[in-house]
């Protein structure tokens, strides 16, 4: 499996990131080829505090079955017209990452 991880510092506005993030650009991550599963949350903190210490507000995984399919849905119309609408609410920035996943425990 390989996985992508989107992190998301503190916007201008956390309420209209929230409800852009909900309401237009995880229908447009949805609509991803080849994504297998998807997750999201906005109640990012660092470990072992109450809410403080991280740098990043929200993060998003997918998983994808392949680096090759991950980068051909990165590539495809609906990859782009995601990476496109970023700029739109993310006004912190965003931090992509990817990787292959191994395998610990289960």
């Amino acid at each position: 499996m390989n996985k992508i991880v989107v992190l998301y510092p503190e916007p201008a506005d956390r309420v209209a990131f929230e409800d852009y993030y909900v309401n237009k650009h995880l229908p447009l991550a949805a609509r991803l080829p080849g994504l297998k599963a998807a997750r999201y949350s906005f109640r990012v903190s660092g470990l072992g505090d109450s809410g403080t210490g991280s740098p990043y507000f929200a993060v998003f995984e997918g998983d994808f079955a392949t680096q090759a399919d991950m980068a051909a849905a990165v590539a495809s119309p609906e990859g782009q017209a995601l990476l496109a609408d970023v700029p739109n609410f993310a006004t912190g920035g965003a931090v992509v990452v990817n990787y292959p996943v191994e395998a610990l425990l289960g």
